[in-house]
């Protein structure tokens, strides 16, 4: 698509009613290390009895699990790994007995084999899975790998090293034993309720299968097997029937090109002993015939019989109920808006789950039981996500706001909350500082209504501001009207915010192809690979921005990374008249080279049509209209976005004499490790808009 097919935007009324605010007195504009300084919290998990929580911190960098036990629930770091290290922990898992905690430490490996090591640590990292008493002591590494799950019974861990499932005994000093030796890739590890035998899926490149393996008697029996893939088990609370979701084969899909329909998946359930199967449930053709998933177990076998599941058949993604012996699902959730979060009760007998519901641009927490009415468990103007049920009516969860980062809330049955670690955020965080973003709706080039967010800075004296759009990744993401709950954009809302205390206007986009607003918006027609729709978004957020009384039309800069790197690559090389300065944050340049990252058999000889179209879709189609300056960022051990794109986009942007800054990260992978690296990013990145946008000098006419 060229400029010249474009359509004439309309800017909406509120636009123009954007105006001056009136002088204020503002406090001291804070650091980017300051706005960064709150813990991000993630992993949040509740014992199977409901008494204990635990959750991961990470505290500029360096990670931790807190617990908060009953009946106070007052937070305490359990675990005291220091420093800016780059090492994630996350998987955590409770014992039966509710008094060790399991997790794993480090980052899965690149197709390599490489254990991310963002230090460049010369001794070299690792992957393991360890556990930790709640009672205190040092933690014990049970073995390497990942994916730990816990028995029942409370004295083996299974796990998955290269592929391969292992078996440790909690407590023990002997280490790990190699459990079946199978073909494939194994992964999604689910114990039987009485801990004896052990389900999992085998992964095989072109179809997967659902197997069980028995340690007494060392067997590994594989469930209905076929040539489509079969994921996400589910046991039957007896122990005696699994559940799982059969996928279609469907070879003629490519990545990052819309997919609305295809042959239909199902849902099936197996006799464990027999090997009988059946087909319980199948999607319909058309609206919801593909699968997509949720956060949390996408199947969930109920105390009552019914499975719970999300299906898109309405156009958005909703949990719906099924008899496990049959028959035609109930939607749970009626109404226009997505779920999330989902994770079941202990006894079972319902779901809990945060979903847009009503806010379509922040989150709250919900519950719903087959043929029981949907009820809210949070409500007003916070985000609420990750729920966990605990005992005597409590949940607990994540909440945060526009000011506030994500704290862990405990909720009692009458509905009142608290913080269970309020003190983890330091007195020196800027929260009075922070601006309240504004939703806003803006037309894109071709009509359609996008949704954003509006950083207005608070007075400036300067009656038009440098203006920058930001574009998130994905890019099947959501920004919203507050903090994050994805820790990449967590940091990313902490730069817009830090932007806007340095007298920026900023727009943070929510375009086509992102997620929260039902399945045609995802899967938005002739976007990314498929035609670059995504540009009339991008088109339309200059023009808004353009449009504004408050902005000065020739200092409009755009940033984002990934994904949004791409959309930036694009609106510097599409519409230099809009655009004068650009921060490429690990972005994709060419979409024949990105869509083989995730599509290793994608060949672009034997699909010429598509790949043609795709490098029609690519920045580096459109090289040639690339004007404005460009800081470009990436580490050189990405694994969504190779580093070659960033080299590539360098050196043609060389030839044509673009002015381009670098900033490469050794041994980092795509979403920064070490926190200090995301603080040198967004000051390096505030420092380049500051030079090549606010030193220009206003101007009240466009170009």
């Amino acid at each position: 698509m060229t400029r010249a097919t474009i359509l004439p935007v309309v800017l909406l009324a509120m636009a123009a009613a954007g105006g001056v605010r009136p002088a204020a007195q503002a406090p001291p504009a804070p650091t980017i290390d300051q706005i960064m300084s709150a813990p991000f919290a993630t992993g949040l998990v509740a014992s199977p009895g409901g008494q204990a929580v635990a959750w991961v911190f990470n505290e500029r960098g360096a990670r931790n699990i807190w617990v908060a036990e009953g009946p106070a629930f007052t937070g305490r770091r359990l675990t005291a790994f220091e420093g800016d290290n780059g090492q994630e922990v996350s998987g955590l898992r409770f014992t039966p007995d509710g008094r060790t905690l399991v997790f794993v430490r480090g980052g899965g490996p690149n197709r390599g084999g490489e254990i991310p090591n963002p230090t460049s640590d010369a001794a070299g990292t690792e992957q393991a899975v360890w556990a930790m008493p709640l009672a205190g002591g040092e933690p014990q590494r049970i073995g390497a790998g990942d994916g730990a799950a816990v028995s029942p019974k409370g004295d083996v861990v299974a796990f998955v090293q290269k592929g391969r499932i292992w078996l440790a005994s909690v407590g023990a000093t002997m280490g790990a034993a190699p459990g079946p030796q199978t073909r494939g890739s194994a992964g999604s590890l689910r114990w039987s309720p009485d801990g004896s035998t052990l389900a999992f899926v085998s992964a095989r490149n072109s179809h997967a299968f659902v197997g069980v393996y028995d340690p007494a008697a060392k067997t590994v029996t594989y469930l209905d097997p076929s040539v489509d893939r079969d994921v996400e088990p589910a046991w039957s609370p007896d122990g005696r029937q699994i559940a799982f979701i059969r996928q279609p084969v469907n070879s003629g899909t490519t990545p990052f090109i819309a997919v609305r329909e295809a042959e239909p998946w199902s849902i099936r359930v197996v006799e464990v002993a027999t090997g009988a199967a059946r087909e319980v449930w199948r999607a319909e053709r058309g609206r919801g015939s593909v699968f997509q998933g949720v956060t949390g177990p996408p199947l969930v076998w109920m105390a009552d019989g019914h499975l719970v599941f999300p299906w898109e058949r309405e156009g958005w993604k909703h949990l719906y109920a099924v008899a496990a012996t049959g028959g035609k699902a109930t939607r749970l959730t009626p109404g226009d808006f997505e779920v999330e979060d989902v994770v079941v009760a202990p006894d079972r007998a319902r779901v809990y789950f945060s979903s847009n519901q009503g806010d379509i641009d922040r989150r709250d927490v919900w519950r719903v039981a087959p043929g029981g009415a949907l009820q809210a468990v949070t409500t007003g103007p916070a985000i609420e996500w990750s729920p966990a049920p605990l005992a005597e009516g409590r949940v607990a969860y994540l909440r945060a706001d526009a000011r506030r980062p994500g704290q862990p809330v405990v909720q009692d049955a009458s509905g009142a909350t608290r913080e269970m670690a309020p003190a983890s955020v330091p007195s020196s965080f800027p929260a009075s500082a922070l601006v309240e973003p504004e939703a806003v709706v803006i037309t894109a080039a071709d009509g359609l209504q996008v949704h954003a967010q509006l950083f207005t800075p608070r007075a400036t004296g300067e009656a038009k501001h440098p203006a920058v759009v930001f574009f998130h990744g994905g890019s099947r993401r959501q920004m919203l009207l507050g903090w994050h709950y994805m820790d990449y954009y967590h940091n990313t809302y902490a730069f817009n915010q830090y932007l806007a205390s340095r007298g920026y206007v900023v727009l943070s986009v929510n375009y086509r192809s992102g997620t929260g607003y039902g399945l045609e918006f995802r899967e938005a027609m002739n976007y990314g690979a498929g035609g670059a729709s995504e540009f009339n978004d991008v088109m339309g957020a200059g023009l808004y921005l353009r449009g504004r009384p408050d902005v000065d039309p020739a200092r409009i800069g755009v940033w984002g990374g990934s994904y949004g790197g791409y959309l930036t690559a694009l609106a510097l090389s599409r519409a230099p008249h809009l655009f004068s300065a650009g921060v490429d944050i690990h972005g994709v340049h060419d979409w024949t080279i990105v869509i083989r990252n995730f599509q290793p058999s994608f060949d672009p000889l034997a699909s010429p049509d598509v790949a043609r179209l795709a490098y029609a879709s690519s920045p580096m189609a459109s090289i040639d209209g690339w004007r404005a300056p460009v800081l470009v960022v990436h580490g050189d051990d990405d694994r969504n976005v190779p580093f070659t794109e960033t080299v590539d986009l360098v050196e043609q942007l060389r030839k044509r004499e673009v002015h381009v800054e670098q900033i490469v990260f050794p041994d980092e992978i795509h979403g920064f490790l070490l926190h200090q690296r995301w603080v040198r990013t967004f000051t390096a990145a505030a420092d380049f808009f500051d030079r090549h946008l606010k030193a220009r000098n206003p101007t009240t006419s466009g170009r």
